[in-house]
């Protein structure tokens, strides 16, 4: 069975085919991007070739013809037929306490996804024109929903509940969901193979860096912890996003730096979305490689950056052990977390306080593989593991399909 892989955002609609009969092999993948907008542009890869090109891409429905008619083209398609598409995964980003597994879509679904967006706003309305394209495009085809939310659904209450009046939980669901479950779930159980051990036995912490970044502290193959809160906004330092941060600063922003400027309030979702992070503190910089160059230039704002998104990463490394009572696996995984090795460096240094040591050695210049840092008498493993979230993907929509 051959089944297409989507993760629409709000103006973009990322896609692999991935053919299950064949280990499931990616046989085309690509990216659209600024939907909406007068001039959007389409990549698409396919048997080691890349096609790119700007075009009008008016809506979902649209992008998801142009992904369809790139799959059959004569030249860059990798099927003959639509009837070859099995079936459809719905990376969702949010399934709210709704959903603690992915489900096959349908319109009791869909209702349920909807009266869920006001947890993810921006997220939510782009996977549902995702899903609503694929009915108008490929009425007949099967889909399922995978949540990105649905593997934290086993958080304690302790860790899930914010000191805040209980109403607002029982009335609107104001908790910590967590998200990034669909790379944390896949990354524990790889990372364990790696050292030869069950992951439904080992207490693990993953830490899936990249531009979103989140750690989950996994207790024998179930989610404890995690940074990520009710929004990807809480947690470690992001990007564009900040992380942790008193609620006080909130409301003092919107009244100096908003209100008394004459901009609205609902600005503060914009400078918390896409203004803050790495890119607030550095000035600009989010790529973890443009802030390294930065902070070797002697750039105090990349420095600061630099030191910050480390500083963070080791204090949750610290208090998820605490929290597990040890830690057996310490993984790294994400865009930073497998390429940038002079990040993991000052992450790793100085932790054999915690049971953790490391030949670093191993993991200058070592980027996109997987690989054991530990050493042989660390009673902590740590090991770098290359995520794939599409392969999560496809699995669950495979296995609810067939």
């Amino acid at each position: 069975m051959k089944i297409l892989v989507l993760n629409c955002g709000s103006s973009s609609i990322k896609y692999q085919l991935v053919d299950m009969a064949n280990n499931a092999e990616v046989m085309a993948k690509g990216l659209l991007e600024r939907i909406g907008l007068e001039m959007g542009e389409f990549t698409h890869k396919y048997h080691g070739e890349k096609h790119y090109e700007q075009l009008p891409i008016p809506d979902h429905t649209a992008g998801i013809k142009i992904v369809l008619n790139a799959l059959i083209d004569p030249k860059m398609g990798v099927i003959k037929d639509f009837k070859e598409i099995g079936a459809v995964g719905n990376r969702i980003a949010h399934g709210g306490e709704a959903f603690d597994r992915s489900v096959l879509i349908d319109d009791k679904v869909i209702e349920t996804i909807k009266s869920l967006t006001h947890l993810a706003p921006l997220h939510t309305p782009g996977n549902l024109a995702g899903i609503y394209a694929m009915r108008e495009v490929l009425p007949g085809v099967p889909q399922v929903a995978v949540f990105d939310t649905a593997f934290h659904s086993t958080l304690p209450p302790k860790s899930f509940l914010y000191g805040l009046p209980y109403e607002y939980y029982q009335k609107y669901g104001v908790r910590r969901y967590g998200f990034h479950g669909t790379s944390h779930r896949y990354v524990a159980e790889k990372a364990a193979k790696m050292i030869g051990k069950d992951w439904t036995k080992l207490n693990i912490i993953s830490c899936h860096l990249g531009s979103g970044a989140s750690i989950a502290a996994i207790k024998q193959g179930k989610s404890f912890d995690t940074t990520m809160g009710m929004t990807p906004l809480e947690g470690l330092i992001m990007g564009s996003r900040p992380g942790d941060v008193d609620p006080g600063v909130i409301e003092f922003i919107i009244k100096k730096a908003i209100t008394e400027n004459g901009k609205d309030w609902k600005d503060i979702t914009k400078i918390l979305n896409k203004q803050s992070g790495l890119v607030g503190i550095s000035g600009g910089k989010q790529d973890m490689r443009d802030i390294r160059a930065g902070r070797d230039a002697g750039d105090e704002r990349c420095t600061y950056a630099f030191d910050m998104f480390a500083q963070r990463v080791k204090r949750y490394i610290g208090g998820y052990m605490a929290e597990m009572g040890g830690c057996d696996l310490l993984l790294f995984t994400g865009g930073i977390g497998e390429n940038a090795w002079f990040m993991r460096r000052p992450i790793l240094e100085n932790m054999e306080c915690l049971g953790i040591n490391v030949d670093l050695s191993k993991s200058d210049n070592v980027m996109g593989e997987d690989l054991i840092l530990s050493t042989p008498d660390s009673k902590v493993a740590v090991v770098v593991v290359t995520t794939d979230e599409e392969f999560v993907i496809a699995s669950d929509t495979f296995n609810l399909v067939k």
